[in-house]
């Protein structure tokens, strides 16, 4: 019988250690919070975007974080298969806008359930307050680790600690530190899905104000397109935050992190109306409130905490009637409506990143298997990889498939 550690009771460690007990491994699962899943529960607002609805080409460049490395595993365990393994294990799944799939009762906890209840099935041993100190390697080959609570014997060990995004549900870097000590290269972490910090100091006053329908896009310093995106940000007191911040941030922190250089982030407020059909727009309300100030003349375009702020970057008098606003002001209007810009000069914590970029070297690891290429026996899975994709379900995606990849492997 095959022994076999794996380190983390997240996605892709409960998914490897079920399949390798489901082979006939005996497995033990290391977890070292109290209880399983923990950052699991909270993902996806509490209700956890569990993968894509898209097909593999499409899973892949939703993995812009070495996504290649993963063909073998996508083709092995595709989202089809993970729907299909949920809904076997009787949690019913749904499809949302941006092809996210979630489960049916919109609740994280029962993904979690699930997962856990699959391991026990499978017959794994879950330990929970372990710390799993080192590894001991023999001849290049995983003989054990040394636990919190003494050795314990293995012919293989998978390392899934995920990375160090949300510290607290005890994603610290651990699997980092264990990866290195056997000789592994680690690509320098930082943070991949996290919020933005403005140089603007009116963005302040605007906290807690949330947009909807909105087009983002960023900018190079020379005025190079990076990326866009259409939904809801929000303001926050540091800068921005929200859906499309969100996926936007991991090209946007790439380029601040390599280049050293601020980039410029333009917010059209009213997409879907062209400077032509927004100037009329405008033109109709300036009429429809002419004996008014202009500070009370914005109502119909913009929310309400915005108009002060808005009116201070127009520059233009707020005690001014309406009907006294020259074409050149309403021009500086328009392009305000659909230029707001914002000077971003980084990101906020890795602490508060949903996901890590960075971690293990996925060059010395084989994406066949999962194993290790340096030292066999030793196994990676999930967010401690150098792998990471935009928000949508990608990344979970990306853990069960390389921790289906990794138990399978290690369970031989």
């Amino acid at each position: 019988m095959k022994r076999v550690i794996v380190i983390g009771a997240g996605p892709a460690g409960m998914m490897a250690a079920g399949i390798a007990a489901g082979m006939g491994a005996q497995v033990i699962l290391a977890e070292k919070k109290p209880q399983v899943g923990s950052k699991l529960k909270i993902t996806g607002k509490g209700r956890c975007n569990i993968t894509a609805a898209v097909d593999q080409d499409g899973l892949i460049r939703g993995i812009p974080g070495n996504g290649r490395f993963l063909y073998s595993a996508l083709h092995e365990f595709s989202n089809v298969d993970l729907v299909g393994f949920f809904n076997q294990q009787g949690l019913k799944t749904k499809v949302e806008r941006g092809n996210r799939i979630f489960p049916c009762s919109d609740n994280a906890q029962d993904v979690v359930a699930v997962l856990h209840h699959f391991v026990q099935q499978a017959g794994a041993l879950i330990q929970t307050s372990v710390t799993i100190k080192s590894l001991r390697i023999n001849q290049a080959q995983i003989i054990g680790a040394d636990s919190s609570r003494g050795f314990i014997n293995a012919d293989a060990v998978i390392v899934a600690t995920g990375g160090l995004s949300y510290p607290g549900t005890g994603s610290t870097g651990d699997g980092y530190k264990l990866a290195q000590s056997c000789g592994h290269t680690l690509i320098e972490p930082r943070p991949g899905l996290v919020p933005l910090v403005t140089e603007e100091s009116w963005v302040k006053q605007l906290q807690g104000l949330s947009l909807k329908n909105v087009a983002a896009s960023s900018f190079t310093a020379a005025g190079k397109k990076i990326n866009e995106d259409f939904g809801e940000l929000l303001f926050t007191h540091f800068g921005l935050s929200g859906p499309i911040i969100l996926s936007m941030s991991r090209d946007i922190g790439t380029y601040i992190y390599h280049q050293r250089e601020k980039v410029r982030l333009k917010i059209d407020l009213k997409p879907a109306l062209s400077m032509e059909k927004l100037d009329e727009r405008l033109l109709r309300d300036l009429e429809k409130y002419s004996r008014r100030q202009f500070k009370n003349g914005l109502n119909d375009l913009l929310p309400q905490k915005m108009i002060p702020v808005f009116i201070e970057l127009s520059g233009i008098d707020p005690d001014k009637p309406c009907h006294q606003i020259s074409r050149g002001e309403r021009h500086e209007i328009v392009e305000i409506l659909k230029n707001l810009t914002v000077t971003i000069t980084g990101t906020r914590p890795i602490a508060e990143a949903i996901v890590t970029a960075g971690g293990i070297n996925v060059k010395e690891v084989n994406p066949k298997t999962m194993e290790s290429k340096l030292v066999k026996g030793l196994y990676f899975a999930g967010e401690v990889l150098d792998v990471d994709g935009y928000t949508g379900g990608y990344n979970l995606q990306a853990a069960f498939s390389t921790g289906y990849i990794a138990g399978k492997n290690a369970a031989r």
